[in-house]
């Protein structure tokens, strides 16, 4: 059996799997990253986690695995399989793919960031299969977001395409980490809407998740920050919509496993703002969590169509 080996790097965990060439998870792991252990330590445990995936594959199906793909946050240089900076895992101007193809005993490695992995995914066999024209949008613990085009991801001329949680939305409003104010991922994130109703709610511990259910029960507290946080991101993603005219819009992460809560306002919002743009298809993301992992495997897969024979 034919697989290559598929690794998503995460904060606090890390997801590996062995794919086939047809998108099938022949085997999953997981592994908790250890970001506290330093840049190094968590390098080192990726290496550990795909040899020990490597060995195996081996040993379930009398073959080594053809080639990897690995997903990784923060700033990538895929093209030359740099790990160039990641706030979370401390790491910069890591060469993952040159370590990884050593350590595996010279299997071709594939590198990626890891939202336009997961949207490569999305795009392909989730929920933007068909479409020639997608934008993946994630609403986690900030926004970022994937643009497809023709079955491939555009990563832009400096690897920085699709950062449309850095889109300001909102002139003057809450201090963002990249040094603006009023960014999307400040308004609309995940994080963003837990801040909101924890102020709102007067529950510290309460979280976006608690919004939603709130939300349900018809609390006006918890609806007016939902609404609010709806309306930031419908703003957000017509100023995208108007740039990139995607056929579909994906939406993933978190806040959208509020399901209909979410999605029923947002493509109102979405429809009301909208004047001469074609409204794409809105729809929730269909792969979770394992997105990252399968799009490793088809970044694996891509280098190995696209070698050029001995």
């Amino acid at each position: 059996m034919k697989h290559v080996i598929a690794l998503d790097v995460g904060g606090t965990g890390m997801k590996a799997a062995l794919v086939a060439a047809d998108g099938t998870l022949l085997h999953e792991a997981r592994r908790a990253t250890g970001r506290e252990r330093g840049a190094e330590a968590v390098v080192e445990t990726i290496q550990d986690f795909a040899a020990e995936l490597l060995d195996l594959g081996r040993e379930r199906f009398a073959t080594t695995a053809s080639a990897a793909g690995v997903a990784v946050p923060g700033i990538v240089d895929a093209e030359n399989g740099i790990a160039v900076y990641a706030a979370n895992l401390g790491w910069r101007d890591v060469p993952m793919r040159e370590l990884l193809g050593r350590r595996l005993g010279g299997i071709p490695v594939a590198l990626g960031h890891d939202v336009r992995t997961g949207g490569l995914a999305e795009g392909r066999i989730g929920a933007g299969r068909g479409a020639d024209r997608f934008l993946f949008v994630p609403l986690g613990t900030g926004i970022a977001g994937a643009i497809g085009i023709a079955g491939r991801i555009e990563a832009g001329a400096h690897g920085y395409a699709g950062e449309i949680g850095h889109i300001v939305v909102r002139p003057g409003g809450p201090a963002c980490g990249c040094g603006q104010r009023g960014c999307l991922e400040t308004l609309a994130s995940a994080s963003a809407v837990s801040r909101a109703w924890a102020a709102a709610s007067g529950d510290p511990d309460a979280d976006a998740a608690d919004c939603a259910k709130a939300v349900e029960s018809g609390d006006e507290r918890a609806l007016a920050v939902w609404l609010a946080a709806i309306g930031a991101l419908a703003d957000g993603l017509v100023t995208a919509i108007t740039l990139l005219d995607p056929r579909t819009l994906i939406i993933g992460g978190g806040l959208a496993e509020a399901g209909e809560t979410l999605f029923t306002p947002l493509r109102a919002a979405v429809e009301e703002r909208v004047t001469f743009q074609r409204l794409p298809h809105i729809v929730p993301a269909a792969l979770g969590d394992t997105a990252g992992c399968l799009g490793a495997g088809l970044l694996a897969w891509d280098l190995l169509a696209t070698e050029v024979p001995d």
